[in-house]
């Protein structure tokens, strides 16, 4: 018996290996010891400000939801959800 293919297995055209990586350690970073600051680094060798950079551009692009279409539409449902948080806090603050 085989064992069930999951979709970071695939290949996803349009995508580095750099990109595929990024999304493979979202789907899994909490399996990691260290904070994922830590494991950001470990991973990657770049900042945390950085990763979340490319991380941010990576879900908006066709190749990455094709890729990995559960996870990046988690990821961007996440991401509105800490705008719309920024911006109504920020009403709340003008006068």
């Amino acid at each position: 018996m085989s064992e069930p293919q999951f979709e970071a297995d695939r290949e996803a055209p349009g995508l580095s290996e750099m990109e595929m990586a990024i999304l493979e350690f979202e789907r899994g970073w909490w399996k990691f010891a260290a904070a994922k600051e830590q494991a950001i680094a470990a991973e990657f060798a770049m900042s945390p400000t950085q990763y979340y950079q490319l991380l941010n551009k990576l879900i908006d692009t066709p190749a990455a939801l094709a890729a990995q279409p559960l996870l990046v539409k988690r990821l961007r449902r996440m991401r509105e959800a800490r705008q719309r948080e920024r911006s109504s806090g920020r009403r709340g603050t003008r006068q």
